[in-house]
């Protein structure tokens, strides 16, 4: 393996969030969108994985690989954007979704004139979309949501999993861990934690 602990520590990532997406079926409460954004998240990790391993040899299919990597994250995390709005405002929201999720695509775009596109540049902006989901699990929280709480955890952890990857390389030595690896492991806590989050009991009329 060309990166063994990132690819393996993604390939843990893939599996246990696929396996949830499984679970998740069957569960008639949980959203569409829910199962979606984990599916598209877990095949995003499996494609690292197989990128970490092999493809990472090679730097223009590396760069081609990462990009459509980067993608899958975008996908998984608009669906993660619709199934806030669906949980927390009901349906028919359509139009938030797109006022939202349009906070995003219009910085990359923006990053994209100004020469700065790239794989970073999507990452960064999705962070964007990433705030209006606490934003909106934040609003809910103080009107009461039955899932508010519980999904706010999951989501800032998988904050804090990100953040991992801001670590000293030195500091992640330590525990023999380098900061993308640590941060897949800390992924697959914020992904359990809304798993079972989302698994609670909630007001149907909702969803």
């Amino acid at each position: 393996l060309a990166q063994p602990a990132m690819s393996l520590t993604d390939l843990a990532l893939g599996l246990v969030v696929v396996i949830l997406a499984v679970q998740m079926r069957k569960i008639s409460a949980i959203h569409r969108h829910w199962l979606a954004s984990f599916w598209w998240a877990g095949i995003a990790a499996l494609g690292g994985a197989v990128h970490h391993a092999v493809v990472v040899r090679w730097a223009r299919p590396a760069e081609i690989s990462w990009a459509l990597i980067s993608v899958l994250v975008v996908v998984a995390v608009s669906y993660l954007l619709a199934g806030t709005i669906v949980e927390v405002l009901g349906t028919g929201r359509a139009r938030v979704f797109w006022l939202l999720r349009s906070l995003g695509l219009v910085a990359y775009l923006v990053a994209a004139v100004t020469g700065h596109a790239g794989v970073t540049a999507m990452l960064t902006c999705e962070s964007l979309t990433m705030l209006s989901v606490l934003g909106l699990w934040g609003w809910a929280a103080t009107h009461g949501h039955p899932l508010a709480w519980p999904v706010l955890v999951s989501v800032l952890a998988s904050g804090a999993a990100a953040g991992l990857k801001a670590i000293p390389p030195d500091l992640a030595a330590a525990v023999a861990l380098d900061p993308t690896s640590a941060y897949h492991l800390g992924q697959i806590v914020g992904m359990v934690l809304l798993y079972r989050a989302l698994s609670r009991p909630r007001d149907l009329a909702r969803t």
